[in-house]
Order: structure tokens, then sequence, then C-alpha cells
């Protein structure tokens, strides 16, 4: 796959002349795919593929069964979080506090109806958004302190910022300590949602509406400057900053993403659930989102989806049949797939280059 400036590189200046024989040849072909790539996935086919891709999803998810349904919903809504650390990996960062935004965006969307400021608007879709507006105000007000940072410094400031809000949430009264809270029943553009069941198959696909436009918002960013300079960040940053651009802000930048992202997964399983709880930012939700971003990878954001749902599936059936010894199964299956994929999920279909390295 071509980069963005291969097309402008592989263009001989004004003046000069053209190249030839096998370097010419070379700079053609790069300045073909380069076109090719650009008319192949131009926003209105994108677009079309989307909205076809969706309709799909819809009519499929009538047919399938409710426990099918709902892993789907929950897989969609963690994968959200899980590609908010993709994006951070690719931008050079390491978290293991995750949880803090997934936190933040559940919390704020369960009180929304209840704040001054809310309106007492219970609609799904506004609560999501500011839930996400949240999470991102956070991920700013942190992301000038923990860009300072690189490694293992970084992720464990990460970490320290999820447990202190794991503490206040747990000792808070007035957030129900460690029991949490209700979520009030959303709405849906003013109206009322209905059944148990027509509530459940909305609440999908209001999820999958937010998963489909925030993997496209994603795809955009890491084909942009910005995303391509948060890739050469996580490559080298002191070459970064010799070339003029900023690591710090970089590295910033991606955080903010990841908990826009984070805030987005946490204020759609709060309404799914019904019911928000302190452990949405303990250790061990930020370590399961960990969990699946290495199993999917950061080559793919569909394999981000795909290695969620395989982790809830896996979940729920050794659940099922090896209650006491589930976890020794996931942590078996995610060292099979270190020992034979180190390169996640995503590099089962991921193209290669033509010297036989993934992009």
């Amino acid at each position: 796959m071509a980069a963005p400036g291969d097309a402008a590189a592989a263009t001989p200046a004004p003046g000069s002349a053209a190249p030839t024989g096998a370097a010419g040849a070379t700079a053609v072909r790069a300045a073909g795919a380069a076109t090719a790539a650009s008319s192949r996935w131009s926003p209105a086919r994108v677009a079309l593929i989307a909205l076809v891709a969706f309709g799909a999803v819809a009519v499929a998810a009538l047919l399938a069964p409710k426990w099918l349904l709902f892993l789907t919903t929950m897989a969609l809504s963690h994968g959200l979080a899980v590609l908010g650390v993709v994006v951070l990996t690719r931008g050079g960062g390491a978290t293991f506090g995750q949880g803090l935004f997934f936190a933040v965006g559940a919390y704020v969307a369960a009180l929304w109806p209840q704040l001054p400021w809310g309106l007492g608007s219970t609609d799904a879709v506004v609560r999501v958004l500011v839930g996400m507006a949240a999470a991102g105000v956070v991920g700013a007000v942190f992301a000038p302190l923990l860009a300072r940072y690189r490694g293992i410094f970084f992720a464990m400031l990460t970490l320290a910022l999820s447990m202190v809000l794991f503490g206040l949430l747990s000792k808070s009264n007035a957030l129900g300590g460690s029991d949490g809270i209700p979520v009030p029943r959303p709405t849906l553009f003013g109206t009322e949602l209905g059944g148990h069941a027509r509530v459940e198959y909305l609440l999908f696909l209001l999820t999958a509406g937010f998963t489909l436009v925030a993997s496209l918002v994603v795809a955009v960013y890491w084909r942009s400057a910005a995303g391509l300079v948060a890739r050469a960040v996580a490559g080298n940053a002191l070459r970064v900053e010799y070339l003029g651009a900023s690591a710090r802000a970089s590295l910033a930048t991606s955080f903010v993403v990841s908990g826009l992202l984070g805030g987005l997964g946490g204020a759609l399983t709060g309404l799914v659930l019904g019911h928000v709880e302190p452990n949405f930012t303990n250790w061990t939700t930020s370590g399961e989102f960990v969990f699946v971003a290495v199993l999917a990878g950061y080559q793919s954001i569909a394999a981000v989806f795909v290695a969620s749902l395989l982790l809830e599936v896996v979940r729920s059936f050794s659940n099922l049949y090896f209650p006491n010894t589930w976890q020794l199964v996931l942590g078996a299956f995610l060292l099979l797939v270190i020992l034979f994929r180190p390169a996640g999920l995503g590099s089962l279909w991921q193209r290669k280059r033509p010297g036989g390295k993934a992009p």
C-alpha cells in the first residue's frame, strides 16, 4: 500500500528529467497505485459500503438469538475502548488505565438526566456523546503531563490515575459506593424504546452505528498527517523532533483520542447494562482491554472488534464449562496467539508490501 506522500514523491519536479529505466517504472507503478487506492476508497464509495454493511448487520441482528445479540453489543462497546488502546499504542504510548475513560463515560451517561445542565434529557445519543466528550476532557487535562514520559512510566501513570478514580468512586456514597448506580432507561430521539427485546435490538443498532462511525474516523486519522506523525513517534520520537514535529504534542493527541474512544465505549456499555460501578475503572478492566489489544494487533481496525467478540464468546463458554478455570483458558488462548501470530489477528488478512513486510 502506498503512503500518502508516495504519489507526490513519484512525480518528477517541474524542469527535472523524468525517471527512466527500473527506477522510472517503479515510480510510475507507485503513482498509479496511489491514484488507484485514492479512487477505490473515495468518500462516497466508503459511505455507501458502510451503509450497506450497517443494513446487513441490522437484518442479521433480527435473526440472531438474544444471547448472541447481547454478546455482540458488549463486544462492540468494549471494542471501542480497545480501539483507544490500539490508537495510543500505535502513537507511541502504553496504557494500563483505559478503564479511567471507560468509567468516566459510563458515569456521565448515567448521571446526565439528573444533572442541572442535563435538562432531564434521557436521550441515548445525547448521553453517549456527552459521556464521550467528558472522557475527552479528562484526557486533555492529563495529556500534557503524561506526554512528558515514555514506556513503563507512562503506563504506570495511567494506571495510577485509573486507580485513583476507582478509590473515589468506591468511597462515594452519592455515587453508590462499591455497588454503583442504576442507569435511567434511555429514550431515542424523544420516544420510548418499548419492550425488553426491542430495547436490546435498538441499543445494538445504536452501538453498531457509533462503532461504524468511530472506526471510519480512526481510519481517516491514521491516514492523516497527524496519524502518520504518531506512527513515526512510536518508531523513533527523537527523529520526529529533528524533523521539526513535536513528539509530545503527537502523543498527547493520541492520548486524547484514546480517551474519547474509551468514553464512547463506556457510555454505551452503561446504557446496555443498565448499571455502572467502580469496577469499570479497576485495573482488571484495563487489563482486559490490553489483553484484547494484544490479541488484535495494531494493524487492523476490524481485528479489534473480531478479537473483542472472540473474547466475549470464549469467556462466556469457558465460564459455562470451566467455571473455576476460565481465566486459565483465556491465558492459554492468548499465549497461542502470541506464539503463532505475534502481530495479532489483524496480520491474518493484512496485505503485504512487495518486499514481504506488512505496512
